[in-house]
């Protein structure tokens, strides 16, 4: 069986999007801060066609890599996942991708090719086989959280919803402070608020700063990757841009990995100020690999250590 009665139905796939018409380019189209909530909107609704329900699949991260837009797609309900398939299989997804893409961005027509692959399996080339496909996609678990990025686009969609003006084109207010560079997180000086609530393992949790009792534990046992979690948050924390974490190294270095981890993360935490959120520091200790050290932050953990 692919998953027990008890553990959720958990899955993930890369839905490779590429225009045919050289006018096109859909990568450059989510880069720009004004088209962007439009892609966003025209996937969101073609996803919810797809599954029957607004919530059938989830966007984990939009990657931008020319000429595709590659979409990290995560699925937590086999039938969801099946109805997905069959929408796929039967071009029923692209002819609405594609009509949604053609209203938002006042185009005449967007024509589209789709490739749905799940790790080193091209299941266009099995599609009629739906089991095996379900099983390729059960086989590779999510590898991320979804981005701040996504969170953000989902909000203004919500509350943008009523402003759609009438020759169709989404209004971008509340929108254009996004970053078109694709940045895991909004910069230290984005006017958007961190998110409310953010997924860890299937699970939601309540966003927050991190807390005094957080950062102890963090530089308790993160030990030796502090640098590689340093890496992951300097991408959207200017206080830590290089060379500050290979100078807290070498400053610390006679007073060990502990202080070095703790005053890597207080840069953070000082620089950030209300968005040194524990869901930006789970994120970085997920992209490393430090699942059971991010489960001991938010209490999913005893008194055991982490390693």
């Amino acid at each position: 069986k692919m998953a027990s009665s008890s553990a959720p139905w958990i899955g993930s796939a890369y839905l490779f999007l590429q225009s045919t018409c050289k006018s096109i380019v859909l990568p450059s189209l989510y880069e720009s801060s004004q088209k962007k909530p439009s892609v966003f909107k025209a996937l969101k609704l073609a996803l919810a066609d797809s599954t029957g329900s607004v919530n059938g699949v989830d966007m984990l991260k939009v990657h931008c890599s020319h000429p595709h837009l590659i979409v990290q797609l995560k699925f937590c309900k086999q039938e969801n996942c099946r109805r997905f398939l069959q929408s796929y299989r039967e071009g029923a997804l692209q002819k609405s991708l594609q009509n949604h893409l053609q209203v938002f961005l006042a185009m005449t027509t967007v024509p589209l090719e789709m490739e749905l692959k799940a790790g080193n399996e091209h299941l266009d080339n099995i599609l009629k086989d739906e089991d095996h496909c379900l099983e390729c996609i059960y086989r590779e678990k999510p590898d991320r959280l979804r981005d701040e990025e996504i969170t953000e686009l989902e909000e203004c969609l919500k509350s943008l919803i009523v402003h759609q003006s009438i020759n169709n084109n989404v209004a971008v207010k509340g929108c254009t402070s996004l970053k078109s560079s694709s940045l895991p997180y909004p910069s230290q000086d984005s006017s958007l608020s961190p998110q409310v609530t953010f997924i860890f393992q299937g699970q939601q949790f309540d966003n927050r700063t991190i807390t005094p009792d957080d950062h102890q534990k963090f530089a308790k046992f993160v030990s030796k990757k502090w640098k590689q979690v340093g890496r992951s948050l300097q991408k959207s924390c200017r206080a830590l841009r290089d060379p500050v974490i290979d100078n807290l190294a070498l400053e610390y270095d006679r007073e060990g990995l502990y202080e070095q981890a703790y005053q890597m993360l207080l840069r953070f935490i000082q620089s950030e100020g209300k968005k040194a959120t524990i869901a930006r520091l789970i994120a970085a200790l997920e992209e490393n690999g430090l699942i059971s050290l991010a489960e001991e932050l938010l209490g999913l953990h005893s008194n055991e250590d982490c390693s």
